[in-house]
């Protein structure tokens, strides 16, 4: 049932610490998420430095799913948007063609506080790669539908799952839903979809006789039910989809064309690609 158990690698981005999950040498994808980043958790105290935020950069052919557990980070990006996320929001930015945004941390700076959240990437199937690109924010139930009983509050994030549709824009058949379990709660991801995984933000779940542990992901097999047990209050995101194909992976860019990956990269060394309106004073250059 579980064909592969992933531990997060702890990276430090200057000043913040995040575990990083996917992109895994033996499991690049899971559906169409290509990328998997948990943000902390972390505490900051008021008038922390400003190189913990995330300074102005550039993405094309996908689309970038930030979610909050804690905290609040300001988006502004190359299509206009400037928005503050909190938790239990999404914030989705389809890159397409290109965009760039920043993330900060200003309400954090000014108050301090906690910060623990997940960022993703989705891959564009190839005949979106070159979408327009565009912005949208969700919260709220209308947006994320949430159910809560038996030991267990659930909210689903994207795709469609559990007779359940998320109003994100997503491109391909997929699904990204957040558990919080009691100790003792059982539940269980039905075999909907081809790809499947669940990772595990805070706690420790017993799932096919493993325990699974705070900053482990397992992928499993396709075609079964898969029965979670939380062996204490637990936070577990369960992820898949219909698988997106071959993807190369540089940088902050995705593609299914190595050439256009360089010319991305050429566009942002030249300074070709817009910066966002509300943030275009610096930038992070191309490594």
């Amino acid at each position: 049932m579980i064909d592969l158990v992933i531990d997060q690698r702890r990276k430090d981005l200057g000043g913040f610490e995040v575990g990083r999950v996917l992109p895994w040498p033996a499991r690049r994808t899971v559906g169409p998420f290509i990328f998997f980043d948990h943000m902390g958790p972390a505490q900051f105290q008021p008038g922390f430095g400003r190189e913990v935020d995330v300074r102005p950069h550039p993405h094309i052919g996908l689309s970038t799913l930030s979610y909050l557990f804690e905290g609040a980070m300001t988006h502004r990006d190359s299509v206009g948007s400037e928005i503050v996320i909190r938790p239990g929001e999404v914030n989705w930015m389809t890159a397409g063609s290109g965009i760039t945004h920043s993330e900060r941390f200003e309400d954090l700076r000014r108050d301090g506080g906690p910060m623990d959240g997940i960022q993703t990437w989705l891959a564009l199937p190839v005949e979106h790669e070159e979408t327009a690109p565009a912005f949208s924010h969700h919260e709220g139930p209308d947006d994320l539908p949430f159910y809560e009983g038996g030991g267990m509050a659930a909210r689903l994030i994207a795709g469609k799952a559990f007779g359940a549709k998320a109003t994100v824009p997503v491109f391909s058949p997929c699904f990204y839903v957040h558990w919080e379990l009691a100790a003792g709660a059982r539940a269980a991801l039905p075999a909907e979809y081809p790809e499947r995984a669940a990772y595990v933000a805070k706690g420790s779940v017993e799932v096919d006789g493993r325990t699974l542990n705070t900053g482990q992901m397992a992928v499993f097999a396709p075609g079964e039910t898969v029965a979670f047990t939380a062996l204490e209050a637990s936070t577990v995101m369960l992820l898949g989809g219909e698988p997106i194909g071959p993807r190369f992976i540089d940088w902050n860019f995705v593609s299914s064309s190595k050439e256009r990956i360089e010319q991305a990269k050429a566009d942002w060394r030249a300074g070709r690609m817009k910066l966002p309106d509300l943030d275009h004073d610096e930038f992070i250059p191309l490594p």
